[in-house]
């Protein structure tokens, strides 16, 4: 109730459990006039669920006509301990979620209009693979992050380079 009352804008997080019914109540909750730019919907889905479980929310959101803005937060849904007790989270998982939200949207003719990262332009050790090769007990030599793994600065910018071939195919 108290949000409905803002005029900034709203992000949303929408993970694999959402029930779609809730989530068009909340975008008409939030956004009774259905204006552009009022509202993001930032998935969380996984790189193993995005498939399934985002199509029906884009397809239920547009024949809804709701206008919202898309976006992936590859980082969440692929969160886990790895064997030597570090929470951490895996290049290729990240990769793969991004791949799918883009492949997704461009199916469905919809835009996708974002990625949120976290990560740090110093080299840690927080997060698995990419060119590096980071593995399980490379962990603990520079992890250093006070809550969520970040890519790292090499991971950074390699993932940067993999969207801009995926935005390349596109147009």
């Amino acid at each position: 109730e108290f949000l409905s009352g803002l005029d900034n804008p709203i992000g949303i997080k929408v993970g694999p459990s959402i029930n779609i019914d809730d989530l068009l109540s909340i975008c008409e909750k939030l956004n009774p006039n259905n204006e552009s730019g009022r509202l993001t919907l930032i998935t969380r889905m996984g790189a193993d669920q995005i498939r399934t479980k985002l199509p029906p929310l884009i397809k239920k959101i547009n024949d809804n006509k709701h206008k919202v803005l898309w976006i992936c937060d590859p980082m969440h849904g692929n969160t886990y301990t790895s064997d030597t007790g570090y929470k951490t989270r895996h290049f290729d998982t990240i990769l793969e979620e991004i791949e799918h939200f883009f492949a997704i949207h461009n199916a469905e003719g919809t835009i996708p209009g974002g990625i949120h990262f976290e990560l740090t332009g110093e080299n840690v050790t927080e997060c698995l693979g990419g060119a590096q090769n980071i593995n399980d007990t490379d962990l603990k030599s520079r992890y250093q992050t006070a809550c969520d793994p970040r890519l790292n600065n090499e991971q950074s910018l390699e993932l940067a380079f993999l969207i801009t071939d995926l935005l390349r195919k596109k147009s």
